[in-house]
């Protein structure tokens, strides 16, 4: 039997960087120009250039901590044998497993790349929270849910991360037409949470038991949970009844990410979604003009929440981002040395380091150390009319502002040994 196996992830926004920031910079010299011109002429009929609905600008800090948090999504899709797509849209999506596998397997390995993903961005903690979308509609079975409800009663169970019981409870018997009894039955069952124990627990359920989908869910989750134990991810999980992921196309497992955060009473409280997925078996048959159904599994990470999640938490810490890399800056300490600092500069740059110097041909030293400082470069390589003379450079560390001198024959096997140390401080 042909099988095949697809894991991909979407790449448009992590392809063009400098592109994208340098199309944002132009954008806004043209929103300031426009300003003027509005102001010049003096209550003309007004033209506003807005961004795509949906879209933002982004600083260079902020484009900073973006590419951060992408280049570490995309870097665990790829130790997870991931391989890229490019599809026009907004939103960065896209770890999907597809093809015929035997059960879970590749489902427990999603909940994993969400794991990994987390855990490397140090975003502090979280949980995953499964459950199986048969369990659900066995669930809602048992208790009395007529088939043709199971959908509306799904959406309204969904939002049980966000409002009380009651409230829930309130909208099954006021909107979607329930009897009180059968939503107590179902409030019985979305309010309890554990681990294996809990599908041992379930098992043995009185209604649940002789429920043949219920069953087939709960032998699903005792099979996921074994494979999270195999993969180290069982401390970061949790079998939630109350997650159902209101969406008509998921089929099996479904999941979520929350990241928590503390209560006054000192326990873990939710603190939004991050991450969500499960499996969807009949979603591509629909959109294939020969209706072949391929069996898929797949998470979404939310690159824009994380993002923000990122963005806050450095702005109260005070972290200051750096916006580029360079690793070198080339100083002059006399006037009419520009031309020496353009020709060291070619040099580094012919053996791959990131370097830039002064525009001005006649900078102050002071001006030009203090950028180095203000930027975060590491390193400065400083000339002087002394320096050229005898063959050698200035190597100013800028963090301890010790400096050396170095043969410029020398200069670039230096520059390596200090960018390795420099680069492996943690």
């Amino acid at each position: 039997m042909l099988q095949f196996k697809l894991k991909s992830f979407n790449s448009i926004t992590i392809l063009f960087h400098f592109q994208i920031a340098e199309e944002v910079a132009k954008l806004l010299e043209l929103k300031a120009q426009l300003s003027n011109q509005e102001q010049a002429t003096n209550g003309a009929q007004k033209f506003i250039l807005k961004t795509p609905k949906g879209t933002r600008d982004y600083s260079p800090q902020q484009m900073v901590i973006r590419q951060r948090v992408l280049d570490k999504v995309v870097s665990v899709f790829k130790r997870h044998g991931a391989e890229s797509i490019d599809t026009p849209i907004f939103e960065l999506k896209d770890f999907d497993i597809a093809g015929a596998y035997d059960p879970m397997i590749p489902d427990a390995e999603c909940v994993k790349v969400v794991q990994e993903i987390l855990d490397s961005l140090d975003m502090g903690s979280y949980t995953i929270k499964l459950n199986h979308r048969l369990l659900l509609d066995g669930m809602f079975e048992a208790c009395g849910v007529p088939s043709s409800k199971f959908r509306s009663i799904c959406s309204a169970v969904d939002k049980l991360d966000k409002s009380p019981w009651e409230e829930v409870k309130k909208e099954m018997i006021d909107e979607k037409g329930l009897s009180e009894e059968v939503a107590d039955r179902i409030g019985t069952y979305v309010r309890l949470n554990g681990k294996s124990e809990l599908v041992e627990q379930l098992l043995k359920d009185e209604k649940l038991s002789k429920n043949k989908s219920a069953i087939e869910g709960l032998e699903a989750m005792k099979l996921v949970l074994k494979y999270c134990d195999l993969y180290e991810t069982s401390s970061n999980i949790l079998f939630d009844l109350s997650l159902a992921r209101g969406l008509d196309y998921y089929t099996g497992i479904i999941y979520e990410a929350v990241l928590l955060g503390d209560s006054i009473d000192g326990g873990d409280v939710s603190v939004g979604s991050i991450a969500g997925g499960g499996r969807y078996d009949n979603l591509v048959g629909m959109f294939d003009p020969k209706k072949k159904q391929v069996p898929c599994v797949g998470v979404s990470i939310g690159i824009e929440r994380i993002f923000s999640v990122m963005e806050a938490k450095l702005a109260t810490t005070k972290e200051k981002v750096r916006t580029t890399e360079i690793e070198v800056y080339v100083a002059s300490a006399q006037k009419n040395l520009f031309e020496e600092r353009m020709k060291l500069c070619n040099e580094l740059w012919k053996n791959g380091f990131k370097v830039e110097h002064s525009y001005k041909r006649n900078p102050k030293l002071l001006a030009q150390l203090q950028h180095c400082e203000e930027q975060g470069i590491p390193l400065a390589l400083i000339l002087g009319e002394s320096e050229i003379q005898k063959g050698v450079v200035k190597l100013r560390d800028v963090i301890s502002r010790v400096e050396t001198e170095v043969e410029r024959s020398k200069v670039m096997e230096e520059l390596q040994n200090r960018l390795v140390r420099f680069n492996n401080v943690p």
